[in-house]
């Protein structure tokens, strides 16, 4: 498996695991409809959360939250959008971006970005 692939592996585990440590429910990871994917789908407080995860081993090309552009938040939001309507039932929902950088021992450092869906 390439590096990048392995780095994102990472990433997703330690989101999920960020996420319940921070009294999140986990609902599904790797949400997927058509060629449209949720990487982690949680709820907390009544809230439903998509979450995008970025991660990346080095800031030297930019933190992880730089990879998040315009074309992908609009597929995350219709993504969320096809989520929404197979599973019913929550009034509030929140698009969120969970940055992780990793170090060279690859200890994490977590940046949220709450509700970036206006």
């Amino acid at each position: 498996m390439a590096r990048h692939n392995e780095t994102g592996k990472l990433g997703e585990q330690l989101a999920r695991n960020w996420a319940e440590n921070n009294g999140y429910t986990i609902r599904n990871q790797n949400w997927r409809y058509g060629h449209w994917e949720i990487d982690l789908v949680a709820s907390k407080a009544g809230r439903l959360h998509f979450f995008e995860v970025k991660t990346r081993r080095t800031n030297r090309f930019g933190y992880p939250e730089k990879l998040v552009d315009r074309n992908k938040l609009r597929y995350f939001v219709s993504a969320g959008t096809a989520y929404i309507r197979i599973n019913r039932g929550f009034k509030w929902v929140q698009y969120d971006i969970l940055s992780i950088s990793l170090d060279e021992q690859d200890h994490p450092t977590f940046f949220l970005i709450e509700d970036v869906y206006f």
